[in-house]
């Protein structure tokens, strides 16, 4: 089983945005055990086959973190299969409680394993086709990470540099950071690409393992879709949603399977 990262092999794509394989020896660990939102969020999240809803054109999602709050923009034509996936993910409180588990300083922080090893599981083949490359992968955006072709499921990463050299091996970007991005920048990036060859455990073990072998990495409190509204009020009431603003690009370097 391949699992979807970001690296950097040298000059060539990015390992850690690609896949890795599970450790072995690995053992699952029990899903009471886990305190992410995730385990909160009722079975949904264990039938990722029934979380099919189109998202909103644009929407906005707020991320509150161990190092404060920082807000997304998606903008579905950008890369529709992918903003669909995120929006449903959201929505569900997938990510809340998940940790920034790669985070190297001017290239990427990624995540998407949550703490809840049976949730962990369920979505591990819940595989996304590829979209097509429409914007490029500069400072603040967000792409899914994958494995190879069409194997998109729930990791992304933040771009923390300009890494445009990832938009050939197919990593669509479908939404940018647009406001907190010095939040961003503040996480824990002490283990580098240390945690990459870990993803078996991480997924099998959730956040006791991470607590236990990594406890310096920040986390998700929440993420919460902020606009537009998820539903009208019965006055009418209705959400708003933000223009589209750009990105400068700076520095950086690629990802690895």
């Amino acid at each position: 089983m391949l699992w979807p990262c970001l690296f950097i092999c040298s000059a060539l794509v990015p390992s850690g945005l690609l896949g890795q394989t599970p450790a072995a020896g690995s053992k699952p660990a029990p899903a009471a055990q886990s305190k992410s939102a995730g385990a909160k969020a009722g079975a949904s999240l264990l039938h990722p086959e029934s979380l099919k809803a189109k998202a909103p054109d644009v929407y906005e999602v707020k991320f509150a973190t161990t190092k404060g709050d920082f807000v997304l923009q998606v903008t579905r034509a950008w890369a529709p299969l992918g903003a669909d996936r995120f929006y449903n993910l959201v929505k569900y409180h997938y990510y809340d409680g998940a940790t920034f588990f790669r985070v190297v300083p001017g290239f990427v922080v990624q995540f998407g394993l949550t703490g809840n090893p049976a949730v962990n599981k369920a979505w591990t083949d819940a595989n996304i086709k590829d979209d097509p490359v429409a914007q490029s992968n500069l400072p603040g955006t967000i792409t899914f990470a994958m494995a190879g072709p069409n194997t998109r499921t729930t990791q992304v990463f933040i771009n923390f540099g300009n890494n445009a050299r990832l938009d050939a091996s197919g990593f669509a970007p479908f939404g940018k950071v647009t406001e907190g991005m010095d939040v961003v920048n503040q996480f824990y990036g002490g283990y580098g690409d240390a945690t990459t060859n870990h993803q078996g455990e991480i997924t099998n073990e959730g956040k006791a393992y991470l607590d236990k072998n990594f406890p310096k990495l920040d986390s998700i409190k929440t993420a919460t879709i902020i606009s537009p509204a998820a539903a009208p009020s019965a006055s009418g009431a209705k959400g708003t949603a933000p223009a589209a603003k750009s990105t400068a690009p700076a520095a950086g370097e690629k990802p690895k399977p």
